[in-house]
């Protein structure tokens, strides 16, 4: 239950900012492409939907996205920051060392995060 109430609380936007321009992180949309195509995506964000995660990011399965890595940290974020919040505690479970929930996109935007459409 607590590892679940952690998964909801934010990181800070402008650390994971700064940490994804540097390259030092990776981050995760993890809303259907319906939205995406709506509101547009963070730059430099991949698309991965809940749904789909811990398929895609399973480092032992076959399908595992070749930018994500369990010892890179990585970042979440969709609408509001719930289904980010799963997506946190799905990665953790695989094995991931750093998890963070960005919260929402408006989360990234307040922060001086930059749309792509």
């Amino acid at each position: 239950m607590f590892a679940f109430l952690r998964a909801f609380k934010r990181t800070d936007p402008a650390i994971v900012l700064e940490r994804i321009a540097t390259g030092e992180m990776t981050l995760i949309d993890v809303r259907e492409a319906g939205e995406l195509k709506a509101t547009g995506c963070a730059e430099g964000a991949i698309n991965l939907p809940l749904g789909q995660l811990r398929g895609v990011a399973d480092p032992a399965g076959k399908t595992c996205n070749t930018a994500l890595s369990v010892d890179k940290p990585v970042a979440l974020y969709c609408a509001t920051g719930a289904r980010s919040a799963q997506g946190v505690m799905t990665l953790r479970k695989l094995g991931y060392s750093e998890v963070h929930n960005l919260g929402g996109l408006v989360h990234w935007q307040a922060a001086g995060g930059a749309l792509k459409r």
